[in-house]
């Protein structure tokens, strides 16, 4: 333990932490009830400015994305002095090529879509409208919220009072800072968007080594209890909602403890972003208690906090970054695993091995079954919409569990971990998303046969 004289904290500066961070909690993570369900504020105010901007959103997502695109163009051609002397321009819109395909890519699909031109298999409801007309609205909302209050949750010590006390528990168990806490809950009670955004945040900052933002984005951007009732809706068990999120949660802690430990997580360097491997000690001082300590750390953060206009920078900052760095990949991204999923047999055939596994398990409609287990890398909301005729409750039960647990769908989250600076590849997820399949799905067929 390193020793340290016990200091006396300013009540200005505990005032600067507390009253930024207990906003940020009831935003973000306070649970509420709002007509008749359970969400946070955060996603009350973007259903509001949803009903608001209506039919216009798929509109202003085609702007935004375009916008990206051109964005980027003119940093690689032109070179203006507002990318090249601005580190945050230089990182948004001078893009490596691979993004910058992915960016021109989204762009043309955003464009058929909207305007219903070119081919209907790049524009119909179920691949580029489902992503324009569907998810876009959504996190251009989210997004929009989100990243202007985010700071609240990172700037004012919330995360240093978090990380003592939680380093206990998160370390042995995850093998994960303290702080990683934050982002789960947040995405538990938010949105696994969330969740994403405040960990690749933290990593640039330097606050998560390559391997914890890797695990923490893969493992914890779990899929909000908001959108575990519209999948449990979908295949009309709304009944057993209560086991249903039990079964999600058991399942999810299986695979969070499993996942960091095999490759290709594991292998994941432990260095930051900086390349460096020296990072933040979690080791109490003597003559601290861990409430103490992090108390004490909280309020040095929130001194260094740089008021108003700082917070709405910062905010301003992550709007645009979540818009323009994020949304033209899950475009991209979205529209063509969609496209396989909807006009190919690809997925149905990635689904055969599945079938002696599931027979085994003693699942109702096997062969039916097995054609919704690897579409969820594609979308999540795919393994219901084609399982939802299947007759068996307990098939379906299984399906829509596991469709949230397997976590990484290209759509959204695969998308956001891909268009984010988290160090993980299209490959590792796949496997990841494989990994997640095998580990939670005998956990959720127990639950389900005891249910059933």
């Amino acid at each position: 333990m390193t020793t340290h004289t016990k200091e006396r904290i300013q009540p200005s500066n505990l005032i600067k932490f507390l009253i930024p961070s207990i906003i940020g909690i009831l935003l973000f993570i306070v649970p509420i009830q709002y007509e008749n369900e359970v969400t946070i504020s955060i996603a009350i105010l973007s259903g509001a400015l949803q009903d608001l901007l209506g039919r216009s959103l798929p509109a202003i997502m085609t702007v935004i994305i375009v916008l990206t695109l051109a964005g980027s163009v003119i940093a690689k051609t032109a070179k203006p002095d507002f990318v090249t002397k601005s580190a945050f321009f230089t990182a948004l819109f001078d893009v490596p090529l691979v993004w910058f395909i992915a960016r021109f890519l989204g762009a043309v699909f955003a464009v058929l879509t909207l305007f219903k031109i070119g081919p209907e298999w790049i524009w119909s409801k179920n691949t580029g409208g489902l992503l324009l007309s569907d998810l876009l609205p959504v996190l251009f909302c989210v997004f929009l919220f989100a990243g202007l209050f985010l700071p609240l949750l990172l700037n004012f010590g919330l995360l240093e009072l978090f990380g003592a006390l939680l380093a206990k528990f998160m370390r042995p168990l995850f093998k994960l800072p303290g702080r990683s806490s934050i982002d789960c809950l947040a995405s538990w009670l938010g949105d696994g968007t969330i969740g994403v955004l405040l960990t690749s945040k933290q990593y640039e900052e330097g606050f998560y080594t390559k391997r914890e933002a890797a695990v923490i984005g893969t493992t914890f951007s779990v899929v909000s209890i908001t959108f575990s009732l519209v999948i449990i809706e979908k295949v009309e068990l709304t009944a057993y909602f209560i086991p249903f999120y039990l079964t999600i949660a058991a399942a999810g802690l299986v695979a969070a403890i499993i996942s960091p430990r095999i490759p290709p997580l594991s292998r994941k360097a432990d260095t930051y972003s900086n390349g460096e491997e020296n990072g933040l000690s979690e080791d109490i001082p003597a003559g601290y208690s861990r409430f103490g300590w992090g108390l004490k750390m909280a309020a040095e953060r929130a001194e260094k906090s740089t008021g108003i206009k700082g917070f709405l920078k910062d905010g301003g900052k992550n709007v645009l970054d979540m818009w323009m760095g994020v949304a033209p990949i899950v475009m991209a991204l979205g529209t063509i695993a969609l496209i396989i999923a909807e006009f190919t047999p690809v997925f149905k055939w990635l689904g055969l091995p599945f079938i002696p596994l599931l027979q085994l398990l003693q699942i109702p409609e096997a062969a039916a079954a097995s054609q919704t287990i690897m579409v969820g890398f594609a979308d999540m909301f795919l393994p219901t919409i084609i399982g939802s005729d299947i007759e068996s409750d307990l098939t379906r039960f299984v399906i829509a569990a596991l469709s949230v647990t397997q976590l990484i769908y290209m759509s959204e989250v695969g998308g956001l971990l891909l268009g984010s600076k988290i160090p993980v590849s299209f490959w590792e997820l796949f496997i990841i998303f494989l990994q997640r399949t095998l580990i939670t799905l005998p956990v959720i067929v127990l639950a389900a046969h005891l249910l059933f």
